[in-house]
């Protein structure tokens, strides 16, 4: 049986993607691998959105082909955001890929592994806007944790951001179909239920019924068997009161919002062709933790976009320092070609960028710091995700910490825990972004 090997790179949406793809090749009848060395066919599921992510992208390919001389490698796909936006330097530079599929093509990763055992060269170029939403997947989280990918592409026109070209408009998926992966997944046993689109909280609006279908979604997502609906990305612009009072109301859906707020100066989000300015955003939030208890947001931060001046960026540090976001990801602006602000005139020196990155971290290391001891002596249920034999303590996440990209808390315990499990965890102790505690019970 021929061996197929996968690795994904990138974000969740893309990771679904790659879920989609392994099922239609186990369908097909390939067995799946997670040695590459061990493979006959490799995949690399690519992005495309910053300088970092190509870089990644292209070592990754190059590392890959290297199995062709050292491994069983016959042949080599390469898929996703960076095949999509580079489908011509891929085919001229990256003589070792003998197959592309780009984002409207995913679906035709089977028809490209026939092509690529049969020796031939092959490229899957479809509108993006055909890309299938529906298909089984093969689950590569863990099996307590998955995305539920509620639509594809993004209409908004940010002006630093290359996606609505490499993923097309925003398509909703049709409710039903939703519910019924969702009641998939739950059977499956899935107990942490992760809510993704580029922007969820415009779900249902580009459908027949013109309607903001997010909090009916919710609802029904609330009544199948998950502990924790954690919800990525919502757009600050289009967060409704009846939206709020769900997340508010609904014990499943855990109180942590992924909210991209990317700045705070009305110049500069006019810029981005962002709405909002310092004032709303500060309401939004005001309101949102008067309704919400508990609520922790993470947010992404961009600075050093072109234009960007000492009293932006102040405005910024303070909006920053007022609103006392728990989670942040400060980003150096990355001039992406394509884009409408990589043309824009006074683009700021990376130097100046690299050092507001870093008053930025040192900032919300504070908040870091602050929320953790909040936290001291407080009990609060962990979802367990392994044991670390260096530490000689399992460890997990709140519902404070999303995948990836959040803290964990490591804790000792009397009983013999697996992977999955809810636990109470007393907090007795902060590790700078990490926790630390004891099990009193589950």
């Amino acid at each position: 049986m021929t061996k197929v090997g996968l690795i994904s790179l990138g974000c969740s949406k893309n990771l679904v993607d790659s879920e989609h793809m392994l099922a239609k090749l186990k369908d097909a009848g390939y067995e799946i691998t997670e040695e590459m060395e061990n493979a006959d066919i490799g995949i690399v599921n690519t992005c495309g959105f910053i300088e970092a992510a190509k870089t990644e992208a292209i070592e990754t390919i190059l590392d890959v082909a290297k199995y062709k001389e050292e491994g069983n490698l016959k042949g080599l796909v390469v898929t996703g955001c960076l095949a999509q936006r580079y489908r011509d330097e891929i085919q001229s530079e990256l003589p070792e890929v003998d197959a592309i599929c780009g984002t409207g093509s995913y679906t035709n990763i089977v028809d490209a592994v026939r092509d690529v055992l049969a020796g031939k060269k092959a490229v899957y170029m479809n509108d993006m806007a055909s890309a299938a939403l529906e298909g089984s997947r093969e689950q590569l989280t863990p099996s307590y944790t998955a995305f539920l990918k509620i639509a594809e592409g993004c209409s908004n026109t940010c002006a630093y951001c290359i996606i609505p070209k490499l993923r097309g408009k925003y398509r909703s998926r049709q409710l039903d179909d939703v519910l019924a992966e969702a009641k998939q997944l739950s059977d499956a046993g899935v107990k942490e239920l992760i809510v993704i689109a580029q922007d969820i909280t415009k779900y249902g609006m580009d459908l027949e019924c013109r309607t903001r279908l997010l909090p009916e979604l919710l609802r029904q997502l609330c009544k199948l068997n998950f502990t924790w609906i954690r919800l990525h990305y919502l757009y600050p612009d289009q967060i409704t009161d009846e939206l709020i009072d769900v997340i508010a109301n609904e014990e499943k859906i855990v109180k942590y919002l992924d909210i991209p707020l990317q700045h705070a100066s009305k110049k500069i989000l006019r810029s981005m062709h962002r709405p909002g300015d310092k004032e709303s955003l500060t309401a939004l939030i005001k309101k949102m933790r008067e309704k919400i208890d508990g609520l922790v947001i993470r947010t992404s931060i961009i600075v050093g976009l072109p234009d960007e001046t000492e009293e932006d960026f102040t405005e910024l540090c303070e909006f920053l320092q007022e609103v006392q976001i728990e989670r942040a990801g400060v980003f150096e602006y990355s001039p992406e070609e394509g884009t409408e602000a990589a043309e824009m005139p006074n683009q700021i020196n990376d130097e100046t960028k690299a050092n507001r990155r870093l008053i930025v971290e040192e900032l919300q290391s504070g908040v870091i710091d602050e929320y953790n001891l909040s936290r001291m002596h407080e009990t609060m249920q962990v979802l367990c995700e392994g044991f670390d034999d260096t530490m000689g303590l399992y460890y997990g996440r709140t519902y404070a910490d999303s995948v990836d990209v959040d803290g964990r808390v490591y804790f000792a315990s009397e009983n013999e825990l697996n992977a999955g499990d809810f636990v109470l965890v007393r907090i007795e102790n902060s590790l700078g972004a990490d926790l630390e505690g004891v099990e009193i019970g589950g």
